[in-house]
């Protein structure tokens, strides 16, 4: 383990490739924390081998923090978008390492999120389908609040038009959100864009992904606004150690 006991809470990111399907042999992990916000001292992208494990302390008023896995990487491919297509799913803006300044993601790819000491004194934090899937993960916290979890593969049955990218293979190693492939957008029931950017213009309904998701990770935040069904709090001032598993065990 490699741990960085820095300042605030610390978290704690495993893998555990258990689960032969999704041949994860290696994978690789991405910080990302909004632009202005304090952040981890810690690299915003590395190798994790199968059944690693690296700690880190983050700011106890971390906002918008993510921490996401990348499949089928590599790194010595000449990529004309900096990096963020060396990836099959997952992929950042920076390589291996994610550009702090908008390396976010390429979905798909299952999200941890956080947001800690936020409104009412609490975390905020949950498993994100709305990138769409591409690994499945686990949030712990060892303090009896929620631990939310998208523990299976959604891949291999996900719905033929949202299923992908493939690997070598064949195999699907990620399903897309029905935002992802909206012809419009800017303009989506789908995405809760523009005249369907509330609540009550946008429900689950609107989105042709959001069932399927549930079906199967019922825990996890599927459309962009899950906070009622995958939005998870814990008590700031318990000061919570947080653990996020790649591939968890059941």
């Amino acid at each position: 383990m490699h741990a960085l006991l820095l300042y605030g809470q610390l978290f704690v990111i495993t893998l555990y490739p258990n689960i032969t399907s999704l041949g994860v042999l290696t994978a690789l992990h991405q910080i990302y924390t909004q632009l202005g916000n304090p952040k981890p001292d810690y690299t915003t992208g590395w190798e994790a081998k199968p059944y690693s494990s690296v700690s880190f302390s983050a700011p106890d008023n971390w906002k918008a923090g993510r921490i996401w896995g990348r499949r089928d990487c590599n790194f010595n491919a000449n990529d004309p978008n900096d990096g963020a297509t060396q990836c099959v799913s997952g992929g950042c803006k920076g390589g291996l390492v994610c550009d702090p300044n908008g390396g976010t993601g390429v979905p798909p790819a299952t999200l941890a999120e956080f947001t800690l000491s936020g409104d009412g004194n609490k975390d905020f934090y949950d498993v994100s389908l709305v990138d769409g899937f591409n690994l499945p993960l686990r949030i712990d916290n060892g303090k009896g609040c929620r631990a939310p979890e998208c523990a299976v593969d959604l891949g291999p049955n996900c719905p033929a038009q949202f299923k992908g990218p493939f690997d070598s293979t064949g195999f699907p190693v990620g399903c897309k959100n029905a935002c992802l492939l909206d012809p419009n957008p800017a303009n989506s029931p789908a995405c809760c864009s523009g005249q369907f950017d509330t609540l009550e213009t946008c429900p689950s309904t609107g989105s042709a992904t959001y069932n399927y998701f549930k079906s199967g990770c019922p825990d996890a935040y599927a459309y962009a606004f899950d906070d009622q069904r995958g939005l998870w709090t814990c008590d700031a001032g318990l000061k919570v150690d947080y653990t996020i598993t790649f591939c968890p065990p059941p």
